[in-house]
């Protein structure tokens, strides 16, 4: 994998260390298999054949025998192992790198995927196929264990763990996504393949939740990595795996997509009727290009109307359609149709809520003409955002493998890659080019572009703040002073949304 903080392409953390397995994707029933294995008398070196596991080999250890006969055939492929070029080849070549990253990606499926093979010097690193999906009877097993729901005692003398404060009462409905963006590594860790919790099971934990002390009435989340990806993308997925070099959402949603929301929809009312709270709130992210597709509009007001808290966030991640493509997003026009009838839907109602969305600058693909694209697009829609995301390489993803490489892995073709520090901050200030510390670079990276003319515009005063923020100003003095009998005021703290 590549190491974005050493800048060099790294061997296997299992060659770098004394470990006899690494356990990859879901790992409780391969845990538990490991367990029994160990407990019979089985020694942890002949744990050769697990689903979910890596180890190390030398070359002429007593394998299992389909690893054994590719590797005495010579084949770099058979219909059970797949031999990627060696870590020393992708060391030294960023094309074989690429190659070896796409053929392993491809092979993440529990139904379909093969074992694979790396050669590391001497010895091999061999992958096994991935576990297969968790059912829902275990799933809803694995959620209703005995957790704390608290950090660990070692944290209690330095005051605990604040970030736990957003996660404390956000509940997991399902795992998996099928999405597939390019800058995500789900692929390797959930997997394609949505597998989900019972409505007993999420209820239930909503009802421990509303028994706790600490509670306010808040769900501060119900979902997942995705949160209206609650079931299988389609019928066959669940026991025949997601389709080979093919997408479910890209380049254009498959039509054997399943778009109907009713199942989330009843969990979440199922919630909402829990004696002691008062909201449920969608956070985890909801796919406006899936819920677009769905013909039945219950889920997008119910959505509207009951599981926003002020604001909805959604990643449209860029406007640039070229780089949504290297992304694996849809194009601009499906978020646009999105925002109008979100926009639509809350004048109707006469709603103060306000759509947040997220944007990547400095992605492999980006040129600096198309940040101004997007700084453009956000000037006219008058959106400014608080946070932006920079790009950030991380092992896993096709993204990682663009920038490190400058190939794209499934075309091979050349990928334009920002690198430089200068420009990685220009195409970041572009996106918040509001901000007076950001001008000098917006006006050099303007000039670049020859887009000297747009210095006026996206740089001219505002004549007021974005919607967004003017949202938190209001709600902030409405909490700032409360009437509290007479005429006496009484100060209270306020929290911000995000």
């Amino acid at each position: 994998h590549y190491d974005f903080w050493q800048n060099r392409v790294r061997a296997s953390v299992l060659a770098d260390c004394a470990a006899d397995l690494l356990i990859y994707g879901e790992g409780e029933n391969t845990i538990l298999e490991i367990a029994a294995l160990l407990q019979k008398g089985v020694p942890v070196h002949k744990l050769k054949a697990i689903r979910g596991t890596c180890y190390m080999a030398a070359a002429d250890e007593n394998l299992p025998n389909e690893v054994q006969q590719a590797l005495e055939q010579e084949k770099c492929e058979t219909d059970k192992v797949l031999v990627l070029p060696s870590c020393e080849e992708v060391t030294a070549s960023k094309r074989k790198f690429a190659q070896a990253f796409m053929l392993q990606y491809r092979q993440q499926d529990p139904f379909w995927g093969r074992t694979v093979i790396q050669p590391h010097g001497k010895r091999l690193l061999v992958q096994n196929p991935p576990r297969l999906p968790m059912t829902t009877e275990e799933m809803d097993r694995v959620y209703g264990l005995g957790y704390t729901g608290t950090w660990h005692p070692s944290y209690l003398q330095k005051g605990g763990v604040p970030a736990l404060d957003e996660v404390k009462f956000s509940i997991t409905s399902h795992r998996g996504c099928f999405g597939s963006c390019a800058f995500c590594s789900i692929t390797f860790h959930q997997g394609r393949i949505i597998r989900s919790r019972s409505k007993a099971s999420i209820v239930s934990e909503v009802e421990a939740m509303a028994a706790n002390p600490d509670f306010k009435g808040y769900i501060h989340d119900i979902g997942g990595p995705t949160a209206n990806f609650r079931k299988p993308a389609c019928k066959k997925q669940a026991t025949h795996g997601s389709c080979k070099n093919r997408e479910c959402m890209f380049p254009e949603p498959c039509k054997n997509l399943q778009t109907d929301h009713g199942e989330y929809l009843e969990i979440l009312k199922a919630a909402r009727n829990v004696p002691g709270v008062k909201k449920v709130f969608i956070r985890s992210g909801v796919r406006y290009d899936f819920l677009l597709r769905d013909t039945n509009s219950q889920f997008f007001n119910e959505l509207c109307e009951n599981h926003i808290s002020g604001q909805l966030k959604v990643a449209p991640e860029h406007v640039s359609k070229r780089v949504l493509r290297l992304m694996r997003k849809p194009g601009p026009e499906v978020y646009e149709a999105f925002r109008q009838k979100y926009e639509a839907w809350n004048q109707k109602k006469d709603r103060k809520q306000y759509l947040v969305p997220y944007f990547i600058s400095g992605h492999p693909g980006s040129t600096l003409q198309d940040a101004v694209e997007l700084a453009v697009y956000m000037k006219k829609t008058g959106f400014v955002p608080d946070q932006v995301q920079q790009f950030y390489p991380t092992p896993g993803t096709i993204a990682t493998c663009m920038y490190y490489t400058g190939i794209h892995p499934e075309t091979g073709e050349e990928v334009y890659v920002p690198k430089s520090k200068k420009e990685m901050a220009m195409q970041r200030a572009l996106l918040q080019f509001y901000k007076p510390g950001n001008h000098a670079l917006v006006k050099e990276a303007l000039r670049l572009t020859k887009n000297e003319e747009l210095i006026g515009f996206l740089l001219s005063p505002r004549s007021e703040r974005p919607a967004v923020q003017t949202k938190k100003k209001e709600r902030g003095k409405r909490n700032d002073i409360k009437k509290a009998g007479k005429g006496k005021t009484v100060h209270r703290k306020t929290t911000s949304l995000h």
